[in-house]
């Protein structure tokens, strides 16, 4: 593989748009600042509130089962992901006082509806604007999920009603740079551990018939290598595996220093847990924000193994790395 060069930088904020919980005492932490009663990362919005005496209320961040993210580097912005809702990331933005068309590009983790759809909320608000959007190709698979007594086909994003409503599409399965080669999108990752096998029971339709898809090949990830403290990785749900994606990171960049794990990571339950997280342990980053498609017990195990990089996710938290 020819390493490409990855540009250093001073530092990223990566903000959360969206994630599954939305904690509004979550207190400043070092690198993090949160939004809501304990923290400063914003001011509280206020709403009209008949029932109260001031004929006002506090607003406060909305949680889904999805996710989404800012990324600013140098007061440059773009978009990772955009959640499952038209209102929830467009309504979370609002929120937090961040205009959409401020997005200099979209990029796209992978096809499924809960990282797509809230474009829907984008596009209303943006309009035609050509702003463009990187995925894999994919990224338009039909999918649905396959178990022992149930089959749910998924929405699939429409590559007409995308590039209608004024976005550029921009396909690629190898890696691409964003804002002057000090982000890059990982494109398709190679998948070399022999314990992330991907997701069981998931299929695709190619060829005119349903195929098992377990490996989930458009999952990409973003990369940033902040100078003198190491790599950044921001995923999605993680698809290719953390410890996938961490590696082809460093043998693309030819950067072997971790800083920071932020997303996504699609662990569940079973021995793969265990083995990501030992796996993760070693290469010992030093933050870790498990979001997303985390489970509760794999929250646990990686704070466990990792307590001085852990640090809980919710919407409006900024890392400032």
């Amino acid at each position: 593989m020819q390493q490409i060069s990855l540009a250093p930088v001073d530092g990223v904020h990566i903000t959360t748009l969206m994630d599954n919980s939305s904690d509004a005492l979550l207190p400043d932490e070092g690198l993090v600042r949160r939004f809501g009663l304990a923290g400063t990362a914003a001011p509280l919005p206020v709403i009209p509130a008949e029932l109260a005496e001031e004929k006002q209320n506090f607003d406060f961040l909305r949680a889904e089962h999805g996710f989404s993210a800012m990324v600013e580097v140098a007061g440059r912005r773009i978009l990772f992901d955009a959640g499952i809702t038209a209102e929830g990331v467009a309504g979370n933005l609002d929120r937090l006082a961040i205009r959409p068309e401020t997005f200099e590009s979209i990029v796209f983790s992978h096809g499924h509806f809960d990282h797509v759809m809230g474009l829907n909320g984008l596009a209303a608000r943006l309009g035609p604007t050509h702003l463009p959007i990187l995925l894999h190709p994919d990224f338009w698979l039909r999918r649905r999920f396959v178990s022992p007594d149930r089959t749910l086909e998924l929405p699939t994003p429409s590559r007409s009603a995308i590039e209608g409503a004024g976005f550029t599409v921009i396909e690629g399965r190898q890696p691409s740079f964003l804002l002057d080669s000090a982000i890059l999108v990982t494109g398709e990752v190679d998948r070399t551990t022999p314990f992330e096998t991907g997701m069981d029971g998931h299929e695709a339709f190619r060829d005119g018939a349903w195929q098992p898809d377990r490996a989930i090949h458009d999952d990409q990830a973003v990369v940033l290598h902040v100078r003198d403290k190491g790599l950044v990785i921001l995923t999605g749900c993680g698809h290719s595996g953390i410890i996938n994606i961490i590696r082809y990171a460093k043998r693309l960049t030819g950067v072997d220093r971790l800083y920071a794990v932020l997303g996504g990571l699609h662990l569940r339950d079973g021995a793969v847990v265990s083995e990501t997280v030992a796996a993760l342990a070693e290469e010992a980053p030093a933050v870790l924000v498990p979001a997303h498609c985390t489970s509760w017990k794999a929250q646990h195990a990686l704070a466990a193994a990792l307590p001085g990089a852990f640090r809980p996710n919710a919407v409006g938290s900024r890392f400032e790395l």
